[in-house]
């Protein structure tokens, strides 16, 4: 029986996981997924850290320590995610060698509450790259407007970056010129391009939680027979944007210099609507140069019962785009559905980021008055 996820790979993509913790490195899972399920890569976000670390007691020894140096709650935050990390950059830097860097990539996010000023997360987004200090890190910095010169600024001074949050088609249009003019300026610095590297996290499921809840009050049979499209459709025609832009000559010039292109990377693709296959967020957008980054749970579906259809994108774009032309005259306005998205999703970083800190900083209380009834 064929491994689905092997033709993935054969098929031109990188297969990620949506998922870190400080008991996947120590365990040893981590290191299990890549050699087994043909995992290349890894990404983080404030939620899934703030499900790591209220989960058992993994951190348990470094809080200690942290607390007894009376280390406050920011601070202690910073730490214990740039060693988880650290670590998973180690465990890949092996993929990483053997890809000449285009995989084996780990990625780290700045604080998400930084999501609107430009100046501060270009100083996060340095400081994590400092402390992190490893080739194969990737800094996520959200899409939103005020991050677009961030990612320019980042690429221009030797940072690779993630990309995050990405909804709608014209923003990832402007993420793409914001990496364009980055390499670029690289490039009139004398820096080495084909050390930068930039994916653009492309979130595929939440768009049809929206639409779908929309077309559930529209309630009409055509309305109905739309359910489940719109996701798809949208990262279709992402991925045409993207080969327009590695056609293009602005892209051709930096190639030649040695840079790489941004890949797309299909990010919230675990299945939310138990109606749809748990694969169908992995399955429908294969193409050449694409990463999907997926939860455990999604990973293992796929390789148990992932069926690959011989081209999922490419000829679908005209198909996509009459999805979006039936939605617009259903009344579904495209560009409220992704900056609602785009503001649910920095929102619930932030929320996620927020709880952590408060919980950190209340067992970093508890963990030291421990300590002192032991000294």
């Amino acid at each position: 029986m064929a491994d689905p996820l092997v033709e993935l790979t054969a098929r031109g993509m990188s297969i990620w996981l949506d998922d870190l913790s400080r008991e996947r490195l120590v365990s040893g899972s981590l290191a299990d997924l890549v050699a087994r399920y043909h995992v290349t890569g890894v990404t983080t976000n404030p939620t899934i850290f703030a499900k790591a670390m209220t989960s058992g007691d993994a951190y348990h020894t470094q809080m200690s320590a942290l607390a007894a140096r009376g280390v406050e709650a920011a601070e202690a935050l910073r730490a214990l995610t740039t060693f988880d990390v650290r670590a998973a950059c180690d465990v890949l830097r092996w993929v990483y060698d053997a890809t000449d860097g285009v995989d084996g990539r780990v990625s780290i996010e700045v604080d998400p509450r930084l999501a609107h000023d430009t100046d501060a997360t270009i100083a996060e987004a340095q400081a994590l790259w400092w402390l992190v200090d490893r080739p194969n890190l990737f800094i996520k910095i959200p899409a939103a407007r005020p991050g677009l010169p961030a990612i320019t600024a980042c690429l221009a001074d030797g940072i690779s970056v993630n990309v995050t949050l990405i909804f709608s088609l014209s923003r990832y249009d402007a993420v793409m010129n914001a990496f364009l003019d980055g390499m670029e300026r690289a490039r009139l610095t004398g820096r080495d391009l084909s050390t930068l590297a930039s994916v653009a996290s492309f979130f595929v499921s939440r768009l049809d939680t929206e639409v779908d809840a929309r077309l559930d009050k529209i309630g009409t049979d055509e309305a109905t027979e739309l359910r489940g499209q719109a996701a798809l459709a949208n990262a279709r025609l992402a991925y045409q944007r993207y080969e327009q832009m590695i056609a293009s000559p602005r892209w051709r010039a930096l190639e030649a210099a040695g840079a790489r292109p941004q890949r797309p990377l299909w990010a919230s693709t675990s299945t939310k609507d138990p109606a749809y296959p748990d694969t169908r967020y992995v399955v429908e957008l294969v193409a050449p140069g694409v990463v999907n980054t997926m939860p455990e749970a999604t990973l293992r579906a796929v390789a148990g019962h992932g069926q690959v259809p011989p081209d999922s994108i490419a000829d679908h774009y005209e198909q996509a785009q009459q999805v979006f032309d039936r939605l617009r005259r259903l009344g579904i306005d495209y560009d409220d559905v992704v900056q609602r998205l785009e503001d649910d999703g920095v929102a619930a970083f932030e929320a996620s980021w927020d709880r952590l800190r408060e919980q950190l900083a209340t067992t970093l209380r508890a963990t030291d008055r421990g300590a002192g009834h032991g000294r």
